[in-house]
């Protein structure tokens, strides 16, 4: 039995081609999502991709997420909890959204704190300077693990 839009003449599955075009994206990144499991085809007899409509919006759901600052691998846990043949819907977006925002506000801050305190070093470049805050003499804090300690506003969950 066709389908709505079968009977109206235009096909239920798109290309790769017809998805990287339409989603704005390369061929290349929609193999590396399927790849990755954020996205899925299905195999023509000739062994070509062929993606549900769906995948438009699962494309344009993990680009919104990678331009904010979502990690690939959160994309991945979150489309996980969703239907595998489904869009994501704006209540799903309005979810994942709000468990996003505190790693988002966290590094927001980050960044706030890393600016403000580069604010002395930015024309001297040298980090030497009797005051800057930057610098580490001695080595004190490495006590305290590896990386910028006094720049860290809070430890993630990658750390």
């Amino acid at each position: 039995m066709k389908t709505r839009l079968e009977q109206a003449g235009i096909p239920s599955t798109l290309s790769v081609g017809d998805v990287a075009r339409r989603a704005g994206v390369s061929v290349s990144a929609l193999h590396f999502y399927e790849a990755k499991g954020l996205i899925s085809s299905d195999r023509t007899e000739g062994n070509q991709r062929r993606y549900s409509r769906d995948v438009l919006r699962r494309v344009a759901f993990i680009r919104v997420a990678q331009r904010v600052g979502i990690a690939l691998t959160d994309i991945a846990s979150a489309l996980a909890g969703l239907p595998a043949t489904a869009a994501p819907t704006r209540a799903d977006w309005a979810r994942l959204s709000a468990a996003w925002r505190a790693d988002l506000d966290e590094r927001m801050a980050q960044l706030k704190k890393l600016r403000d305190t580069l604010d002395d070093c930015i024309g001297c470049g040298c980090l030497s300077i009797d005051r800057c805050r930057l610098r580490n003499p001695l080595d004190k804090l490495a006590e305290q693990g590896a990386g910028p300690q006094r720049l860290w506003v809070g430890r993630r969950s990658a750390d």
